[in-house]
């Protein structure tokens, strides 16, 4: 049933009654669902009548047929004013003149070229200087004279969103609090604030249908993302994301050139290679030439050459400068969204940490009274999180050990079966199994530990917003690091590096492994057609996804030139996806501000680091390349010969029929290592040093020479600043240590319990953070 509602929708709260506890008029007689529903129903009226003693406008709307109840929120003006004003809500003074033009439409128009990456699109949201809310300098801000549309319907959720999210419903002592519980505890099906409707006139498109048309359509795959349209809808951090996103995909486009025309050149050498002609009697693989195991050794030249190690070098140098030039861009864009000081002195605490928070203390920046947590309590509970994370790294080394353990248990059986078709086919049978194995090891402790991750981060009692994400994130990369990675760095450098050598082999399947190794539109109200939509659950799978991918591109980049150009190929088709994805399948999120893409640059800027001493050991012991750049040294330049001086020869007790055969190895015929051995183990440790320290002292040559913030902003960033001090330098009446009183407790509802921060009960303290 629809009803017309009579002012603008902020958000929707639904909930869905179970059909199964109905039948014929009467309930069900299961007595504990019929205990749950009454227990909800009593949360739910609790909470929608603080809501309305708190000044929010409640309309509600039931779907008879599928048993959904809606209720429509808005807010009024003086609730918009006075959260404005508490959660530090920016609004304009003055609209900024100056074009906002990217680094590429800046070097091709001073270069004349035409740019085909730029689009026109309509409905550019405008720049202004802004500063924050303030109710008794209204005048003074731009466009104040119209209270529809003063506050931006990403506001107006955000101060929805701030008031369902602090607003009890129960017992404080047990954290009844907040619309998120409500939606855990399934009194609520969902709470979100609805979509743009679909304009009639296509002279004048709503902002949603400008996104699709100009954002999430596959044909605008060549053009520039509408940053700023995406910010005005969806929100800082969401915007923040897609320049990220967008922006390393820029940057890959040189990586992926260089990665290519590296392969090339393996290409070229895997034709040319004089050892690939050597003829040798290889073991222990049933006496096969080497010329034939050497096919795999020559395939491998596409991604073990010279050209590897300066594409190494040049990715160490390419990932330090790419974060430089995404700090200045995101500098750049943070203050053009009015976000540069957001978490040093805007941020608020969590609603959910404002009403579960023991006591008060008073900011020192600002002079309000806020909720504040112990910090030396806090420091246990993240000591003892700490604990918890390396238990389950431990499992996860224990799951990966496992598989391993596994695959050579399986080998040996097959092998022994004496069935020829398995036998052949162990090596696959055994990696296959081996690879289901771990890949379902990895989805299940992937649910276990985020769960986990998401219980211990709430436990710990952060603070902000911020730093309770960055935690959780901190929390479940470290697992997922080790989850993702372990296979790919077992195979780079243990992998068939244990198998002994003739005559003391330490598994049979083991030596045969090494040997083996190669390479439609109805008429529904729009709160109906949202609800049918998907949850939007945040970025940080996104986020996962491509910092995920930016460590293989890095860190294993000397075992794969492409590795780049893959990334690139993908990312263009990413960022569609994700765009299609916010646009049209999923509900609309609250808007969130955010000032940076948070934790992760840090978690990049360790990658990056992690990359260049991983790469270094890559080619100092896994590649040929000093072995040949060493046998060059002492052989007058030439390789002829290379594969015999790389080949130990099997002992006289090992030889069958009087034949010799030779195997991998710097090992003389009585299984010691030769000289050469430790003279190439010399130079593997000097190249790793070397490489470290080159790369690292060019990479801070660089994070020296390029400034964080751009000089144009640091000047912006100052007008900006002198501005809002001239704005609310005249009549200033709130004091900096004046408490406030939340309308939740109105004289409608005398004895309602506020949010622990506002309680008379609760102890205040005053000593600095």
């Amino acid at each position: 049933m629809l009803i017309p509602h009579l002012g603008p929708t902020d958000f929707v709260l639904v909930w869905e009654e179970s059909l199964a506890v109905l039948k014929d008029g009467t309930l069900e007689k299961d007595k504990s669902s019929h205990a749950t529903q009454d227990s909800h129903r009593k949360w739910r009226e609790d909470f929608l009548s603080r809501l309305q003693a708190a000044g929010i406008d409640q309309e509600m709307v039931s779907e008879a047929k599928k048993k959904i109840s809606y209720v429509l929120l808005s807010a009024p003006w003086s609730v918009l004013c006075y959260y404005a004003e508490e959660i530090s809500l920016r609004v304009p003074l003055q609209m900024v003149t100056t074009p906002n033009f990217n680094w590429s439409e800046r070097m091709l128009e001073k270069i004349k070229i035409p740019n085909l990456m730029s689009q026109d699109v309509p409905s550019m949201p405008p720049d202004y200087y802004t500063c924050q809310f303030r109710t008794n300098k209204l005048e003074r801000f731009l466009g104040s004279e119209n209270k529809e549309t003063f506050f931006k319907t990403t506001q107006r959720h955000q101060v929805l969103y701030e008031i369902l999210a602090r607003t009890p419903y129960g017992a404080l002592k047990r954290g009844e609090v907040g619309i998120e519980r409500l939606l855990s505890e399934n009194a609520f099906s969902a709470a979100y604030p609805l979509h743009e409707v679909s304009a009639v006139d296509s002279q004048s498109l709503s902002m949603r249908q400008i996104l699709h048309q100009y954002w999430a359509r596959w044909a605008s795959w060549k053009k520039y993302q509408p940053l700023d349209h995406i910010r005005e809808y969806y929100g800082e951090k969401i915007a923040l994301y897609f320049a990220w996103l967008g922006f390393y995909t820029g940057w890959l486009l040189p990586a992926a050139v260089v990665g290519t025309l590296v392969f090339l050149f393996g290409i070229w050498l895997m034709v040319t290679d004089a050892p690939a002609f050597e003829y040798f009697v290889h073991c222990p693989c049933c006496f096969t030439t080497y010329c034939m195991a050497i096919l795999s050794s020559q395939a491998g030249l596409l991604f073990d050459n010279g050209g590897t190690v300066f594409f190494s070098i040049f990715m160490a140098l390419w990932a330090v400068t790419f974060l430089e030039y995404w700090k200045r861009t995101s500098a750049v864009l943070a203050h053009r969204w009015d976000c540069s000081e957001f978490q040093e002195t805007e941020e608020r605490p969590r609603p959910e940490f404002t009403a579960t928070a023991p006591m008060t203390l008073r900011n020192p920046v600002t002079g309000a009274e806020e909720p504040y947590f112990p910090k030396r309590r806090r420091f246990n509970r993240t000591l003892t999180g700490g604990m918890v994370i390396i238990i389950m790294v431990s499992v996860v080394l224990m799951f990966v050990v496992a598989i391993i353990v596994y695959r050579v248990i399986l080998s040996i059986i097959i092998y022994k079966s004496h069935n020829a078709f398995l036998i052949f086919s162990a090596g696959r049978i055994a990696s296959l199994t081996g690879s289901v194995l771990n890949l379902l090891v990895i989805l299940m402790l992937s649910r276990v530990y985020i769960y986990l991750a998401q219980v211990l981060t709430r436990w710990e009692m952060h603070r902000t917003q911020t730093k309770y994400e960055d935690m959780f994130i901190l929390k479940v990369f470290i697992f997922q690091f080790v989850n993702f990675y372990s296979s790919p760095v077992y195979i780079s450098f243990f992998k068939g590096r244990f198998v002994g050598y003739p005559g003391n082999y330490y598994t049979d399947s083991q030596g045969y492994e090494k040997g083996k190794e190669g390479g439609p539109t109805q008429d529904t109200a729009p709160w109906e057609t949202d609800y049918e939509l998907l949850l939007c659950e945040g970025l940080f799978d996104e986020y996962l996804e491509m910092v995920l991918q930016f460590g293989f591109i890095t860190i294993f980049v000397a075992a794969c030139p492409l590795a780049p150009l893959f990334a690139l190929i993908n990312n263009w088709v990413e960022v569609r996806l994700d765009a299609q994805k916010f646009v049209s399948q999923y509900r609309r999120p609250v808007a969130e501000r955010a000032q940076d893409i948070g934790i992760w640059l840090d978690i990049l800027q360790v990658i990056t680091y992690v990359a260049v001493i991983s790469n270094a050991f890559l080619i100092a012991f896994t590649s040929d390349f000093l072995p040949r750049l060493y046998y060059r040294y002492n052989n007058d330049g030439n390789l002829q010969g290379y594969v015999n001086f790389t080949l130990g020869t099997s002992p006289s007790n090992f030889n069958t029929n009087n034949t010799q055969c030779r195997y991998r190895g710097y090992r003389d015929r009585n299984g010691h290592f030769r000289p050469e051995y430790f003279h190439l183990l010399a130079c593997r440790l000097a190249f790793v040093i070397i490489f470290e320290h080159v790369v690292f002292f060019i990479g801070r040559l660089i994070d020296f020479m390029v400034p964080d913030i751009p000089e144009d902003v640091e000047i912006k960033i100052k007008r900006e600043h002198y501005m809002a001090k001239e704005a609310l330098a005249e009549n200033e009446v709130r004091t900096p240590l004046k408490r406030r009183i939340c309308p939740l407790s109105c004289d409608a509802e005398p004895n309602l319990k506020l949010p622990q921060r506002l309680h008379p009960g609760r102890a205040t303290h005053h000593h600095p953070y």
